[in-house]
């Protein structure tokens, strides 16, 4: 799909992605989310890692719980990040379906008990992204914290719906660039480096 080409400062382009986005059916976004899922799981039909953090959906996110789910059934450990700051890295720990979930302090479905677990992969939303891997998320930095302090970085997927590519989201210095882009569409390695370059598609 053709990026966006847009001068919108950040924030305005995150409140006007967000919007769309939550206009969205559930039928929409339960038709994207499956296309989403068949990319993720054809190149990575098993876990792409031990210890594979992903996300409760909110806002019409994409739902990745089906291959979560498989992947734990492979003998993966799937955890979800927990916020602990304002201006704190995230920590992770353990999901299964059957983990009680509650709201933080930004409405996110959190474990609010469990071990921390560092882990080796990383997916996360993109509420904007581009051919770089560069993505806006909510806009709390809490991700490029993150993986700024990990220590190996984990292999980092970030997924989403197509109607956020544009041409650059101005990524600032902090920003951390995924290795993975994944939409309805198909799935590119972006690669550390930034460079644009689509080494995969399917």
């Amino acid at each position: 799909m053709k990026p966006q080409i847009t001068t919108q400062p950040r924030e305005e382009l995150r409140k006007t992605l967000l919007a769309a986005r939550r206009a969205l059916t559930a039928e929409q976004v339960a038709a994207w989310s499956q296309r989403l899922l068949e990319h993720l799981l054809r190149v990575f039909p098993q876990p792409p890692g031990k210890r594979i953090a992903f996300y409760a959906p909110i806002q019409n996110e994409p739902d990745l719980r089906p291959a979560a789910a498989l992947w734990r059934e492979q003998g993966a450990t799937t955890l979800l990040p927990v916020v602990i700051a304002p201006r704190a890295p995230l920590i992770f720990r353990p999901w299964t379906p059957d983990t009680p979930l509650v709201p933080d302090r930004y409405g996110i479905p959190t474990p609010n008990e469990g071990a921390e677990m560092t882990p080796d992969v990383v997916i996360m939303t993109l509420n904007a992204f581009d051919a770089r891997g560069y993505r806006l998320g909510y806009g709390g930095g809490f991700f490029d914290r993150t993986l700024a302090a990990l220590q190996p970085r984990p292999l980092v997927l970030g997924v989403g719906f197509e109607m956020g590519r544009v041409e650059s989201i101005q990524p600032e210095a902090h920003d951390q660039a995924v290795d993975w882009v994944l939409t309805e569409a198909g799935a590119w390695a972006v690669g550390r480096s930034g460079n644009s370059q689509i080494v995969g598609l399917y």
